[in-house]
């Protein structure tokens, strides 16, 4: 008798639940039982996330490994890239495992810069191209407080330039520019994109971006195709699924 009370008493906590409408109803709050969190391991470079998959993939090979979902690697930006699990089942979010995120130097575009600060950044941010050198030619010979306008439709730029030791000459500057920023993973290959480049009195000169950031996508693509090739093995085996 004192049992089957006790076992009465226990049994008004348990939960009753009802499904109506594709929903599950309880009459007791529920709580999810939350599994130990890991910290996001944070890495900078590509190599690093190709080098940490392979691990992975040889200890899934082993005999006494348990089968397991595939690891999605998510290229989330062009200087981001995430190793995410599958979605929990009670709360739909995903593990972020690995983070990698790219050092790219910092340069402020659409913002004028002194001759020779501009100088120095342009040799050390950016990959050559043909258009770097004609505007490294025009900065490292600009005649200070020399700039003029030729036209007013805001494109057309003259500027005098030092052609011998003491001969100067009118120059037109170059503009729209294709110049090729390190902007992405230095695995890949850097976008080239067009620039506008545009020069003050004073010499201050500053670089407008004029591709609307179509950048970025073959920033993306090219770290697809980079892990693609490395983790062949492993997208093709289904261990690893890779989104953009």
């Amino acid at each position: 008798m004192i049992k089957a009370a006790l076992e009465y008493i226990v049994g008004l906590n348990k939960p009753e639940t009802v499904r109506h409408g594709g929903g599950v109803y309880a009459d007791k709050p529920l709580y999810q039982m939350k599994k130990a969190d890991f910290p996001t391991l944070k890495l900078n470079t590509l190599e690093s996330i190709v080098r940490y998959v392979q691990k992975i993939g040889d200890e899934r090979q082993s005999e006494d490994y348990e089968a397991v979902e595939p690891i999605i690697i998510h290229i989330e930006s062009a200087t981001c890239v995430a190793l995410k699990d599958i979605a929990n089942v009670g709360d739909g979010k995903r593990d972020c495992m690995v983070l990698a995120t790219a050092e790219v130097p910092k340069f402020q575009y659409g913002e004028f810069h002194d001759a020779e600060s501009f100088n120095i950044a342009l040799q050390s941010k950016f990959l050559d191209t043909e258009d770097k050198a004609t505007i490294l030619q025009v900065v490292g010979n600009l005649k200070e407080d020399a700039v003029r306008t030729m036209t007013d439709d805001g494109v057309s730029q003259v500027t005098a330039v030092r052609t011998g030791v003491a001969t100067v000459a009118d120059v037109k500057v170059p503009n729209p520019v294709s110049l090729r920023p390190f902007r992405t993973f230095i695995e890949v290959d850097q976008p080239e994109s067009r620039f506008i480049f545009r020069m003050r009195e004073g010499g201050r000169c500053a670089i407008f971006e004029a591709d609307g950031g179509a950048w970025k996508l073959e920033a993306k693509k090219n770290i697809y195709n980079y892990l693609a090739e490395q983790l062949e093995k492993n997208i093709d085996s289904g261990e690893v699924v890779l989104l953009v």
